[in-house]
């Protein structure tokens, strides 16, 4: 029995009874990447070590007490693995090995994940789309088009079953795009709840885990807090106090704080709790377009969530003119910050031009700082209007092609992108989590997403959400094509 395509929880499970070994898991998933990710193109880097640091999980004495035990796990290009460049999809940053992980890489090490390998970014993470230097990111569930990006490999990879979950991080949308892109799950968290990346564009870009299931979701983000409550807070849409099978907390520094093994089910069924939703199909401003089918899958998932015992409402009010502007100049700062820190003449065209464009709005004093703060003192708020969570699309249209968007310039780069991608922005300028949901099938073919976002401290209501919705209309795991 092959353990690649499996859960991380079905893993980390087995791996801690016994029944399989962590490096017969992790030889098993590099055998799978090896045969599928030539045509995907989601990692840049496989790592040597991997099957070394599973044999160190299956030796750990407190391998029963690991979360994460065995569960293979990739990371994005901008993020520190230790021993692995960090080149963050360019040729013009360094090829020195990081000499640490990042806080929330060690995390997952810590819970007895495995790290396989490093997934391809476009450069900089700087937009929707998933090609660089290092080669071009495609969609499992259509090799003409794009992944999405800037977390783009690891989303492919889950999506291809390549991994369980992996680790990217959303500035301005950069996990729930090409989560929504590729058919799985992506919470962004709220402000402070994960060791953000260390370009964090202003406070702006939250790490966080994609998953095919709202219960690996759950586990990758509860040890990415260090919040063992978060485990499974999808069963009532509230943190879940640890139970027995009591087990030694791998999520904090204490030896004697115990929580019940994820895994090891009460019952399999999400709790009902009553929320106030607001139902957004179409909250973009006058201008940018909504493809009716993907205002279609929101409306579906507003029904399911009511028959579920919710309370939804219909959102008519659409986002303020002003916010969308400020988004993009916010967006073109951060590039030209991050840009700026480099050899400009190794940057490839499109780099160059988000650049240049992000320090005239700099030199204008139009950083996006001013109307940024006005929606996050209250606008975001009075936006919601007393709703508890808004369902709202991830996407506004279908991926683009795959393509070498990093040769062109900024107007094409720029308009694509808002175009397909406009929705996700405005919940990184206000700091609120969001999560994006798999819920339907395009006549295309592609998976349709759904975008639930929720005020500070709502991760345990959106994976609640999230579950209902799992329950109620279960997705395909993986693309078509890679479920074996």
């Amino acid at each position: 029995m092959s353990w690649a395509g499996r859960s991380a929880v079905e893993i980390a499970e087995a791996v801690r009874q016994g029944e399989v070994s962590a490096v017969t898991v992790v030889e098993q998933h590099l055998e799978v990447i090896a045969k599928r990710d030539q045509a995907v193109g989601a990692f840049r880097v496989l790592r040597e070590q991997a099957l070394d640091e599973a044999r160190a999980v299956q030796d750990r004495r407190d391998r029963e007490d690991l979360p994460l035990a065995g569960v293979p796990v990739a990371i994005k290009d901008n993020l520190e693995v230790a021993g692995v460049a960090t080149r963050n999809g360019s040729r013009a940053t360094s090829q020195e090995p990081a000499n640490a992980d990042h806080p929330a890489v060690a995390r997952l090490k810590a819970a007895g994940a495995i790290v396989v390998g490093v997934t391809n970014v476009p450069e900089l993470c700087l937009v929707g789309f998933g090609d660089s230097v290092f080669g071009t990111v495609r969609n499992p569930w259509n090799l003409t088009r794009t992944a999405g990006g800037s977390s783009s490999g690891g989303a492919a990879a889950v999506a291809a079953g390549m991994v369980p979950i992996a680790l990217g991080n959303d500035g301005m949308g950069s996990l729930r795009i090409p989560a929504a892109c590729c058919g799985v799950l992506a919470i962004k968290p709220g402000t402070g709840l994960v060791p953000p990346p260390a370009h964090d564009w202003r406070g702006l870009s939250e790490n966080g885990p994609m998953a095919t299931s709202v219960a690996d979701l759950s586990l990758a983000l509860s040890v990415l807090a260090a919040d063992p409550g978060l485990a499974e807070c999808w069963r009532a849409g509230a943190r879940t106090d640890p139970s027995p099978r009591l087990l030694r907390s791998v999520w904090d520094d204490s030896d004697d704080y115990a929580v019940r093994a994820p895994g090891e089910a009460r019952h399999s069924s999400p709790e009902p709790f009553d929320l106030r939703l607001g139902v957004a199909p179409q909250p973009l401003p006058v201008g940018l377009n909504v493809d009716k089918e993907f205002q279609g899958a929101v409306r579906a998932a507003a029904d399911a969530l009511r028959n579920a015992g919710h309370t939804s409402l219909d959102h008519t009010r659409r986002l303020p003119a002003w916010l969308g502007p400020a988004t993009i100049a916010t967006w073109l700062t951060c590039a030209a910050e991050d840009a700026d820190e480099l050899d400009l003449g190794r940057l490839e065209p499109r780099t160059r031009g988000l650049a240049r464009a992000g320090r005239l709005f700099k030199r204008l004093g139009l950083d996006g700082a001013r109307s940024r703060a006005r929606w996050t003192d209250s606008g975001a708020e009075v936006w919601f209007d007393g709703s508890d969570v808004m369902v709202a699309p991830t996407l506004a249209m279908l991926p683009p092609k795959a393509d070498r968007w990093g040769r062109r310039g900024l107007l094409r780069n720029l308009l694509v992108n808002v175009r397909y991608a406009p929705v996700t922005g405005p919940w990184n300028m206000s700091g609120w989590p969001a999560i994006t949901v798999p819920f339907a099938t395009h006549s295309s073919g592609m998976p349709l997403g759904i975008q639930l976002v929720a005020p500070p401290g709502g991760e345990p209501h959106l994976l609640g959400l999230a579950a209902q919705l799992e329950t109620a209309r279960p997705w395909p795991r993986h693309a078509p094509g890679y479920s074996s």
